[in-house]
């Protein structure tokens, strides 16, 4: 790939945007290439968990400029095209059953910042910084809209998608767009941990345990809510990996997947 690299390193897979002279801005090029990697990534049995990286001073700067330029000139319909490739990268992410860990430095800017609301879990150094410019570029920031209201609440997104001005890091912490915040010589060690910690649970536990945060959310009906959850972890107690996991607890030994081969499938 052009711009974009993928580091494994046993079950971690690690996403690097390789575009430091221009900040690690998106163009279509980009957004293809994470699209297919994400994709490919979440398919992969091997990989328990995906972090998404970047080389140089910035995380993101959201759109890159020359490709600004050509939007300038595309008709409704090729602008919808592009958006639309756009939104499949984000659906993309969001949708993988693999935990998805941005390690933001710098600035996390526009399409950037949304790439830190879509993951999972966002650590950031202290002197990230963060905004949804579009407002001062004539535009707004729809197609990242659903993810970052998700995680910041309407009324964080009130504020800075409206103004656009940029924010710290500990902002950033405060209003829930990422989860942690570290000095830049921790960053590496914190998702080392938390890498770890993923380990230790079970597979195909961890992306039901991710898919079920959307279902719930999309569940407006008590009844309902209750009737699916029910049906969730009755499914779950019942599985391969259900069955295993609590005998082994039960029993007061390590689990499958804790014993290197990957946990038992379903």
């Amino acid at each position: 790939m052009e711009h974009v690299l993928v580091q494994r390193n046993g079950s971690r897979a690690t996403v690097v945007m390789d575009r430091p002279d221009v900040h690690n801005a998106f163009n279509d090029v980009v957004i293809t290439e994470l699209t297919d990697t994400f994709r490919e990534l979440g398919n992969d049995p091997s990989v328990r968990v995906i972090v998404l990286s970047s080389t140089g001073k910035s995380f993101s700067a959201g759109a890159d400029l020359n490709w600004m330029r050509r939007m300038i000139d595309y008709s409704r319909d090729e602008n919808i095209r592009d958006a639309m490739a756009l939104a499949t990268l984000f659906r993309t992410i969001d949708e993988t059953r693999k935990p998805v860990i941005a390690r933001v430095h710098g600035a996390a800017l526009g399409g950037g910042a949304g790439l830190v609301a879509v993951a999972d879990i966002a650590i950031a150094t202290e002197r990230a910084k963060f905004a949804f410019s579009e407002v001062r570029l004539g535009i707004i920031p729809a197609v990242i809209s659903p993810f970052v209201i998700a995680k910041i609440g309407a009324g964080a997104a009130r504020r800075y998608f409206l103004t656009g001005e940029r924010f710290t890091a500990q902002r950033a912490l405060e209003i829930g767009l990422v989860s942690t915040v570290v000095a830049a010589d921790e960053i590496d060690p914190t998702i080392d941990q938390l890498c770890d910690d993923i380990a230790q649970a079970a597979p195909e536990a961890v992306g039901h345990a991710k898919h079920l945060i959307e279902q719930v959310l999309a569940t407006t009906d008590a009844a309902a809510a209750d009737r699916l959850t029910a049906e969730l972890i009755a499914d779950r107690r019942a599985s391969t990996e259900g069955q295993a996991g609590m005998r082994s607890f039960l029993e007061k030994r390590k689990p499958a997947w804790l014993e290197g081969d990957g946990g038992q499938r379903e």
